[in-house]
């Protein structure tokens, strides 16, 4: 039997990650980042990863404010989110992202790798891993 996959996405409005992971293992890891362009994301990557991967559901990031408030990329991400849906007719969890780059800024400095302009990919991705990681972990928990 095939483990139940989850692709996790911290959307941005010039690059979303991606992460993978499963409930069999309970862990998620950062995959890739995703460009978004004038016209959008670059979907046909995200087509590619949705047919490799085959996930059970999509996992998206839901920015929000300290206040639980919307920020200004809130509806940017649920329109994703939806856009993801009508894409490829799988479930959308919309999960809590606050302090997501922070945590992952955090963890790249403490492995000892320097925070430059050229290190936005991988925050993101390890972004998309934190928000997937909280998916898989309250998921599993219950």
């Amino acid at each position: 039997m095939r483990p139940r996959v989850y692709l996790g996405f911290d959307y941005g409005e010039r690059t979303i990650g991606v992460a993978v992971g499963s409930k069999e293992s309970g862990l998620a890891q950062p995959l890739t980042t995703i460009h978004v362009g004038k016209k959008g994301p670059d979907w046909m990557s995200i087509g590619k990863l949705v047919a490799e991967w085959r996930p059970a559901a999509l996992i998206v990031g839901l920015p929000l404010k300290m206040d639980d408030s919307d920020n200004p990329v809130t509806d940017l991400a649920r329109k994703f989110g939806n856009q993801l849906k009508g894409r490829y007719n799988l479930t959308i969890h919309m999960v809590d992202e606050r302090l997501t780059t922070v945590e992952a800024k955090h963890r790249l400095q403490v492995a000892g790798v320097a925070i430059r302009p050229g290190t936005k990919p991988k925050i993101d991705e390890m972004a998309a891993q934190t928000i997937l990681q909280a998916f898989l972990d309250e998921d599993c928990d219950s």
